[in-house]
């Protein structure tokens, strides 16, 4: 039996080599698969600029968006803050739609959602004029900024005059790209179906004509009238 002891003892220690080792192979997978932070994720996570736009407060509630840039390119626009109605939650998507068809403030107010539509283009101002400061503060952003200005037109957003109608005020305004009338919005109509109905025909004959010289739209004379007169009054104001 004195022989046996020292024989086991020998098998026993051969094998503490094997049983210290073999945790290391759980260690090597624990750490392959921790989560790392990469240059290029950071870089991805960074990619897009985002900023916040002023908070507005109207009859109907406050409204605030988050615009996200892609260097000068706005590639997202969300609200932080809504108004809990119906026209307005119609009205946001419509408006989101058209800032990234603009690339600008400068779109049209949606029928119905006047009060949402301006306090919605001023947030969005805000947030472009943020994102535009913090461009210029870059060199390279500068020149970029300066050579595209001296090769595209410049933009300009003209307010026609009010006129008062026995139907309503009526009044436009008018967005120039160099000499061209680019856009035209209602500031303020009637609230009558015809000028409704009305409205959108003046404005496509407008871009058409690039002038006040449109045909008056039948069934609604004074409006049309109103129109032609606010719409000349804006193109006479670009041109002082």
């Amino acid at each position: 039996m004195k022989r046996v002891i020292p024989v086991l003892v020998l098998s026993v220690a051969g094998l503490i080599p094997v049983w210290r080792y073999e945790p290391s192979i759980g260690g090597t997978t624990a750490s392959t698969t921790e989560p790392v932070t990469s240059p290029s994720a950071s870089a991805s996570a960074s990619s897009g600029t985002v900023v916040k736009g002023t908070l507005i407060n109207t009859s109907k509630g406050p409204l605030q968006v988050q615009v996200t840039f892609d260097g000068d390119k706005i590639t997202a626009v969300k609200t932080l803050q809504q108004p809990d109605h119906p026209q307005t939650e119609a009205a946001v998507p419509k408006l989101i739609a058209e800032t990234l068809t603009a690339q600008s403030a400068d779109i049209d107010t949606v029928t119905g959602a006047t009060i949402t539509s301006d306090a919605y283009e001023d947030s969005l101002q805000a947030a472009i004029d943020v994102a535009a400061k913090a461009a210029s503060a870059s060199p390279s952003a500068t020149a970029s900024t300066s050579t595209s200005a001296s090769t595209a037109p410049s933009k300009q957003t003209v307010a026609g005059t009010l006129v008062n109608t026995s139907k309503g005020p009526v009044q436009v305004q008018v967005t120039f790209e160099g000499d061209k009338i680019s856009a035209v919005s209602m500031l303020q109509q009637p609230n009558h179906p015809q000028t409704t109905a009305a409205v959108p025909v003046l404005i496509e004959e407008t871009l058409k004509a690039q002038s006040s010289k449109i045909d008056t739209v039948s069934g609604a004379t004074i409006t049309s009238g109103a129109y032609v007169q606010s719409l000349q009054a804006a193109i006479d104001a670009k041109g002082a």
